[in-house]
Parts: C-alpha cells; structure tokens; sequence
C-alpha cells in the first residue's frame, strides 16, 4: 500500500495541507474520466456545472463506484483524519463525502473567486498542460495563467493575503472550506489542465469551535 506523504503549511491564518494523490488512485481517475468524456450519456448524466461557478469547457462528478474502486474516498479519509489530528490533537470519528468532482479547463478559461460548501474542502490535479503560456508584455513578475491562488484577508506587512499554487500532476491541497480560491485563465496551448476537487463534513464538535462545551 502506497504510504500518504503529508506537508502542512501555515502560510497565513488557515491552515492548509499537501499531499501526493498515489500513482494508482490517479491512473484509475484519469482513465475512469476519459471514459466519461467519450460516452455523452454518462457525461450528462454526472453532469454538475449547473451547480459549480467556474467557465469552463465541463465540470461533472465522481460516482461512488470508481470513488471506493480507485481508493480516492480512502485516500481523502485518511489525509484529513491525519491533518486534524497534527493540527489540533484531535481524532475525528466522521468523515462523510458531500461530493467530488471533475474541472475540465482548457484555453481561456478560468474559475472566478468563490469558496465550499460542508467543513473540509480541496483541490488538485490529474492532468497538466505542458504550457500555460506567458505574459503578452515582457514582465519580471511570476505570470499566473492556471494557477490555483488561495485567498485570506487583507494583506499587511509580513502577512501576504495569497498564496499561488502552480499545478503539477499529483499534488493535493487540502483547506478549510471557507477559504477563497481562484484559477486564472492560460493561453498558448490546446491541452487539458484536469483538476479535481471535493466537500466533506468532519465532526461538528470538532469543526465547530464555537460551539458550547
């Protein structure tokens, strides 16, 4: 069994977590997913970008069979009971799948700002341009085009209110589902830039810290 390899980072007031999705889970997903985008029944059928902000190309959800099949419902499970328990030396006893769901983005398109619903939400990739283009005008600044950028507060001195992830195929991030994320559009390349992201609820006690005793 492939061991989960956490990295929790503090990089502002949330905390978030990043961890590999294994190699199996993300063949079963990849191949599962070119199959749903070849069978337009299906597509329809998981279909979920009446429910979701983004412009993009399609957006649709995983069915719970290829969610236990592959270990993804596992693989979420386990990370979040280990992020919990490093954070605030707390088991949780819950941990129930809202929804997850595929984001198929390609040129131009983007995900403007927004946040989750339930406790506990993420994103990652499956599948990666390999070009997101560059700046039309000669820039020193990073350019952005698909990055995933997370979002809290206002920015002060020593205290950036962003943080921009640059997309590589396997990496997870897990956060708080309150906290605002955006995905700037990319140019330059007809490829796929594939992500998939998920809502679960954790223990209310746990999440609900203010709560009575």
């Amino acid at each position: 069994m492939e061991k989960n390899e956490i990295k929790i980072l503090k990089l502002f007031g949330p905390s978030v977590m990043v961890a590999k999705i294994p190699n199996s889970t993300l063949d079963a997903l990849n191949n599962y997913i070119d199959v749903v985008v070849e069978d337009k029944k299906k597509s329809s059928d998981l279909d979920y970008g009446n429910q979701l902000v983004g412009d993009v190309t399609q957006e649709f959800k995983l069915d719970r069979e290829i969610i236990e099949k592959s270990g993804w419902g596992k693989f979420l499970a386990g990370c979040v009971n280990k992020w919990v328990e490093v954070e605030l030396k707390k088991k949780i006893t819950k941990f129930e799948l809202m929804t997850t769901w595929i984001v198929r983005q390609f040129e131009n398109e983007y995900n403007p700002t927004h946040w989750h619903s339930g406790h506990i939400s993420g994103a990652g990739f499956l599948k990666v341009p390999s070009t997101f283009g560059k700046h039309y005008q000669e820039k020193t600044k990073t350019y952005q085009g698909g990055q995933l950028q997370l979002i809290n507060g206002t920015r002060h001195f020593l205290s950036p209110s962003t943080f921009s992830i640059t997309p590589k195929v396997g990496d997870f991030y897990f956060f708080p589902n309150y906290l605002m994320h955006t995905v700037f559009p990319f140019k330059n390349t007809k490829e796929e830039r594939r992500s998939i992201s998920f809502n679960a609820k954790i223990d209310d006690n746990i999440y609900n810290i203010y709560g009575g005793r």
